[in-house]
């Protein structure tokens, strides 16, 4: 029992991982603002090219 507890005790202990977890979740803090940032420019031409196109399509209206 006394080496179960020795072993949990240099496990809690252990941190080799750390640095590891770590990047990973700045990797997925990046990924998260990158998205974030992505949705928000394609929305913004999105509206950008809908715009051109009811554009184009009024001035294709008024040409016989």
């Amino acid at each position: 029992m006394k080496n179960l507890l020795n072993a949990l005790h240099a496990l809690w202990r252990d941190d080799e991982g750390q640095d590891l977890i770590e990047y990973a979740l700045i990797a997925g803090l990046i990924a998260l603002v990158a998205v974030a940032a992505i949705t928000t420019s394609g929305e913004s031409v999105n509206a950008i090219w809908t715009k051109v196109s009811t554009s184009l399509d009024d001035a294709n209206a008024v040409v016989p």
